[in-house]
């Protein structure tokens, strides 16, 4: 690694090669530039951000962030989940606060949603990690277990998150519960601190986290909070050769 001055916030990209569904999705050629490039330039253009780096476990895509001038660090096959990967790199972050959780295929997340939830972290002491969601409004994705649902305090705290359609709208059909209850759907960005990243990183897995697949669960089962800002920004995770096509179209 490069010898920097400490950033504050630094955003790290978990990108990995193998993907149950779109294998080398990191690669994923869109417009001519690899999927992971167009993640890393969004996150470099978020305000709050003062570094960027992607952590792989394959030197194919190290290569290709090495070729358009990112900062890329190495991490093991065996990583269980993104949070572990960003977390080993962070270890090594001395002096760095805010350690960001950008999802690699996000091609599309606004550099101004980065901002928004790490501007609510660093002025909430308070808060170890922060996320963010948005109303949903098409019914759809109260029933599509893609989109992850998660409900909120009175202070914007998360009390669950689910691949269910939660909160259950009791007596009207569930194609009409956006309009009878707020519904948030889940993006997956995290703002952690470091030191709790690292902590976190060392927690057991849990029974939710794994029935629900979702490792922020981890947090929530072991007595830690979540805050969590409501944005107006959309963007469309890629999961599918499907995903890759619609996100493609959008990017014209």
């Amino acid at each position: 690694m490069h010898a920097h001055a400490p950033a504050q916030v630094v955003a790290i990209i978990p990108a990995r090669y193998a993907s149950e569904r779109l294998p080398a999705k990191p690669l994923a050629d869109i417009h001519g530039k690899p999927m992971v490039q167009h993640v890393y330039e969004r996150a470099a253009r978020a305000t709050t951000v003062q570094r960027v780096i992607v952590a792989t476990d394959d030197e194919r895509i190290a290569n290709a962030v090495r070729s358009f001038g990112g900062e890329v660090c190495l991490t093991p096959v065996e990583c269980a989940s993104g949070s572990d990967r960003i977390a080993l790199v962070a270890r090594d972050l001395e002096g760095t606060e805010i350690v960001v959780n950008v999802q690699g295929d996000e091609p599309l997340i606004p550099p101004d949603m980065i901002d928004q939830t790490v501007r609510l972290v660093l002025g909430d002491p308070t808060l170890e990690v922060g996320t963010v969601v948005r109303k949903i409004t098409d019914p759809a994705d109260m029933a599509n277990p893609a989109v992850v649902k998660a409900v909120l305090d009175r202070r914007g705290r998360c009390l669950y998150f689910s691949r269910s359609p939660i909160p259950h709208a009791r007596g009207a059909e569930m194609g009409r519960w956006p309009e009878q209850v707020t519904c948030y759907k889940h993006f997956g960005l995290y703002v952690f601190r470091r030191a709790f990243l690292l902590a976190y990183a060392a927690m057991t897995p849990t029974p939710l986290e794994q029935a629900e697949k979702l490792e922020q669960l981890r947090v929530l089962e072991h007595g830690y909070g979540i805050g969590a800002v409501v944005t107006e920004h959309e963007s469309v995770p890629v999961d599918t050769p499907r995903d890759l096509d619609r996100v493609r179209g959008m990017m014209t």
